[in-house]
């Protein structure tokens, strides 16, 4: 382990410098409007290793790597970057391609109306003569497809896949540029937990093709099984190096450098009061809203007592999402048929206005697409799908909106230099928690959560935790799903595993274990 803390590295080429070094970045300093987003930032990356970057949510590290890429050019920050041995001077994501150093971002950067194809050799054109050569192009598509262990038609659109599905195209993407150093920020987020150790072993392979890859990640366990070294940053700065080879390095101990502290656990201490049956859903159907005859959710049935978080567990395409978007105001696919039953009594909820107006929220797992409008600020945001508590006579109370906002932005301990900012220029964890916050403040009888701690570090994970277990408390019901089997395991009371659109199993959270979880996710005579 070595502390680098604010101490200035050699420059690549000097006497000093260390041979294996493919990457120093020095003194990087970044000011946003009334923030210093990066204070004297250091870090130095080995040649063919994979070099890990930790830290919670705002503690800069995405702005590190858009200054590493040109998204932050030269000129708006200061410090050195020295790749290769020489100075770099970035203007924009393409100089820094053209040097071979390719970043993919947290939010996808993909186009839902292109072909898979198409989105892979956007601005990389296969070209022969001057003239895209679209076969050539797809048969490219099709090897890098089977190195990132994605199974799909290059010719389907991209608004057609997964969000999981789409990262791996993203890193297909990557892959098809001459890449020297590849920057992956928050890869394994939208995976479940097969699909994130097969990008792993993809990374492994990789490292021993010669290729350095940089990678940030709130999935301790990744970290700490692939990492050949890590860089720790807080508030901005530079806490320590670590070398992952020369030993005692855990998950315990990334942790202490992150927050500052020991975290004594992962789940907050909870105890459930379980009351009666208020939710329930009886063989409710759902087709694909693209194919015919495919149903995403096929006859599935399942309840919700008051104070008890129930869990949905299920691999990348299972449909736990399309339970839950159908549900919610049939926002998603073609209803064939079901019941939905509120305490009791059968409703009909066709319409989003009406599944808020019957007291259910929905935090979707895709938040740039489905949760936030990246044009209005944290305050608007907030209130934004429970405007009604705030108005008088059809206007709006100015003092109670602020107040709220106000409210949620403490409690939710979102870093914002105020309300009044831009979602569009927070962190990706804390954009998820404005998105909570948003649906929170409908006060819902039933909260349905989707992924909702992606993207998120260990700190803030504690956090929502404790949120959920607080809705639990107040009598409410809480749908989770995740594609984290221990977060499942270490919060919820139930949990039901789904399998191609199927409800396959039911289990008491306190007996079941990952493997028994698994067996039922992947059950095709269950299903």
């Amino acid at each position: 382990m070595s502390v680098v803390g604010g101490t200035e590295l050699p420059g690549a080429g000097s006497p000093g410098a260390q041979p294996e070094a493919i990457l120093q970045m020095v003194g990087i300093t970044k000011d946003f409007p009334g923030v210093r987003a990066l204070d004297d930032v250091t870090m130095t990356v080995r040649r063919g290793e994979i070099h890990a970057i930790c830290g919670e949510n705002g503690a800069g590290k995405s702005t590190l790597m858009k200054v590493l890429s040109g998204v932050h050019p030269a000129g708006t920050y200061e410090g050195r970057i020295v790749f290769n041995g020489e100075d770099m001077h970035f203007n924009g994501i393409k100089s820094s391609e053209h040097v071979g150093i390719v970043i993919i971002h947290q939010e996808l950067a993909l186009i839902p109306e292109l072909s898979v194809t198409e989105n892979i050799f956007l601005g990389n054109e296969v070209t022969h003569r001057g003239v895209i050569d679209w076969v050539e192009a797809r048969e490219r598509a099709v090897r890098l497809l089977r190195r990132v262990g994605l199974a799909v038609n290059p010719d389907t659109a991209i608004k057609n896949l997964g969000v999981g599905q789409q990262q791996l195209v993203e890193i297909a993407k990557a892959l098809s540029k001459d890449v020297k150093l590849l920057i992956l920020d928050e890869p394994t987020s939208a995976l479940n937990e097969e699909d994130s150790e097969n990008l792993l072993n993809i990374l492994r392979q990789l490292r021993e093709q010669g290729l350095t890859s940089i990678m940030i990640s709130h999935k301790l366990n990744e970290i700490a099984a692939i990492a050949d070294s890590i860089t720790i940053i807080r508030d901005g700065h530079t806490i320590e190096s670590l070398d992952v080879g020369a030993g005692d390095v855990d998950e315990d101990r990334i942790i202490r450098g992150m927050v500052g502290r020991a975290l004594e656990s992962r789940f907050p201490a909870h105890t459930s009061t379980v009351g009666e049956t208020f939710f329930e859903v009886r063989d409710w159907t759902v087709e694909h809203p693209q194919i015919p005859g495919r149903l995403v959710c096929n006859h599935s049935n399942f309840f919700v007592r008051r104070g008890e978080i129930v869990g949905f567990a299920g691999l990348m395409g299972a449909g736990r999402t399309e339970l839950a978007r159908s549900i919610f105001g049939r926002s998603y696919g073609n209803y064939q048929g079901g019941q939905i039953l509120i305490n009791g009594e059968e409703v009909q909820i066709p319409s989003v206005q009406s599944a808020i107006l019957h007291g259910i929220s929905y935090v979707p797992e895709d938040r740039k697409v489905l949760g936030l409008n990246l044009l209005d600020t944290v305050k608007d945001t907030i209130v934004a799908a429970g405007i009604k508590r705030i108005t008088k006579r059809s206007v709006i109370d100015i003092e109670a909106e602020i107040a709220a906002a106000e409210e949620y932005r403490r409690a939710m301990n979102i870093k914002a230099a105020s309300i009044n900012v831009g979602v569009a220029t927070l962190s990706g964890g804390n954009q998820q928690k404005v998105v909570l916050a948003k649906w929170m403040f409908t006060q819902p009888s039933l909260a349905i959560l989707d992924e909702p701690t992606r993207g998120i570090d260990v700190g803030a994970k504690y956090e929502i935790y404790g949120l959920v277990n607080r809705l639990a408390d107040e009598g409410k019901g809480v749908i989770m799903i995740s594609s984290e089997l221990p977060e499942l395991l270490g919060v919820c009371d139930r949990i039901y595993t789904v399998f191609e659109g199927r409800i396959t199993g039911e289990q008491l959270a306190a007996e079941a274990t990952q493997e028994s979880l698994m067996r039922s996710m992947t059950d095709t005579a269950a299903a």
